[in-house]
């Protein structure tokens, strides 16, 4: 397929990439130059804006930081026009960005009015997922619309569920992602006392991983450095999901927590914890760096 590409972070490069490698035809655009150069380094084209990347695309798909980057992308800002009115008829959208269910659903909207199909697909699965192609997609849309993405999909991922309608896979994924952000938050915890007591972090992190505290975050993504050789702790905290980035995806869980009356009070006080851990000069780095924040200072 003809694939346009818009986003090369930490994920998207990646991504981008297994689509290369696939067979398809990608061109790709981001910001960083750095990043078209790593697609292009393994047979991806690079576009000079988002603009050209799209042209003469069947596919068009999206990584990008937050929601209002999808919406000006899409339906334009500041008095410029939007990429649905350069995308052809007929085509599909897939963005993957982690966002608020009512833009994926306003956007949606524009998409069917343009005669362009639009699904969201959030993932889960971290950078290694990305570059392994083992990435988790929720996806929301029409049993006929993740049907054309499929072929797409699967070779970025191992595991794609469709959670329901347009917005539903935003919905997945921010209940995901408030989950994670409290798991990990606890897991530092435990590390960090454990630790504080004189306990081998790659020790104690086993007995939990084989007990009752056994989580995702202890078993893949270790925030302590040296448990993991491959998480980002054990690479200064670099790359990886920022804590910005989660620090946006629990603010969103919040925001929909409020509009839908529920009651989520670990996910309010995993984002204070996050807020605090950002403001302290810590928001580029993973989020699994807010072990920082837990330990017992020498």
């Amino acid at each position: 397929m003809q694939v346009a590409f818009i986003g090369l972070g930490n994920m998207g490069a990646p991504m981008a990439i297994n689509l290369v490698k696939a067979g398809h035809s990608v061109k790709a655009f981001d910001l960083s130059a750095e990043a078209l150069e790593r697609v292009k380094a393994e047979g991806g084209q690079s576009a000079a804006s988002a603009l050209e990347a799209v042209q003469g695309a069947e596919v068009v798909i999206s990584m990008l930081p937050a929601s209002q980057h999808v919406e000006g992308l899409y339906l334009g800002k500041d008095g410029q026009s939007g990429l649905l009115a350069a995308i052809a008829r007929g085509a599909l959208i897939i963005d993957s960005s982690t966002i608020a269910a009512s833009t994926s659903q306003k956007v949606a909207k524009a998409a069917a009015a343009a005669g362009i199909d639009f699904i969201d697909a959030p993932v889960s699965g971290g950078t290694g997922g990305a570059i392994a192609g083992t990435l988790t997609f929720m996806v929301g849309g029409s049993d006929a619309q993740l049907a054309r993405a499929q072929p797409l999909l699967e070779k970025m991922g191992a595991n794609i569920f469709h959670a329901g309608a347009v917005g539903a896979g935003q919905t997945a994924k921010i209940c995901n992602n408030m989950l994670l952000g409290i798991l990990m938050v606890g897991t530092s915890e435990a590390i960090a006392l454990g630790v504080a007591n004189g306990l081998d972090p790659k020790v104690l992190s086993e007995i939990m991983r084989r007990s009752s505290g056994g989580n995702w975050a202890l078993e893949k993504y270790n925030p302590f450095p040296g448990v993991h050789e491959n998480a980002p702790a054990s690479k200064g905290y670099a790359g990886g999901f920022g804590t910005n980035l989660m620090l946006k995806d629990l603010g969103l869980a919040q925001e929909n927590a409020i509009a839908t009356q529920a009651s989520t009070p670990l996910g309010g006080l995993a984002r204070s914890i996050y807020a605090a851990h950002s403001l302290s000069g810590h928001g580029a780095e993973d989020f699994s760096s807010v072990i920082k924040m837990l330990q017992k200072k020498a």
